[in-house]
């Protein structure tokens, strides 16, 4: 279970990178419809779990772009650095609350690898999802993680990146700054 102050500290972690309700991205995108096709399902998303809904960063085969957080299958699955499995979500007991199974959706099958900052917080997931039964074995699951980790590498490129940038946008105001301060000492 994940203490409160562990639950700010992680979505304080899910803000720094500023991707909440950011547009659609090309680069995610082919990700999720890599994933379909390599995992023979028709539903891959890159969730990121925020304080009261699951996020979709990217959605490949389903059209929602967002789903309330409880209960959630990627709020549960962020609770661990493992792959979260759901081979059979009508007998799993999980899951049978959860109206992704219990309702019109009928959701029975459900991987997902967790989305691990640099230092150490769960933000999301990397999952694929069918309805119907599925099974997969532990190379499967070894590719699901690393493609989750690929996907968080991205992340914090992009991050980087911004900081990078927001830092030079600093250093170039206080350089006119500078400037200005040396023109009136010389007028």
């Amino acid at each position: 279970m994940i203490t409160a102050e562990k639950e700010i500290a992680r979505i304080k972690a899910l803000n720094r990178y500023e991707i909440l309700d950011t547009p659609e991205d090309g680069s995610f995108d082919k990700v999720t419809a890599l994933a379909s096709k390599i995992f023979s399902v028709p539903i891959a998303i890159i969730s990121l779990v925020d304080v009261d809904r699951i996020w979709f960063k990217s959605h490949y085969g389903l059209e929602a772009r967002q789903i309330g957080k409880d209960p959630g299958l990627c709020a549960s699955a962020i609770l661990s650095d493992e792959i979260y499995l759901v081979e059979d979500a009508k007998n799993d007991p999980r899951c049978l609350a959860n109206p992704l199974v219990a309702g019109d959706f009928g959701l029975q099958f459900y991987a997902a690898a967790p989305l691990k900052t640099s230092d150490g917080y769960n933000i999301g997931t990397f999952c694929i999802l069918d309805k119907r039964q599925r099974y997969i074995n532990s190379d499967q699951q070894a590719m699901l993680k690393s493609m989750a980790d690929i996907i968080m590498d991205e992340i914090e490129i992009r991050l980087a990146a911004r900081n990078v940038m927001k830092n030079a946008l600093v250093r170039i105001h206080e350089l006119e700054t500078e400037n200005s301060l040396l023109k009136e000492k010389i007028a």
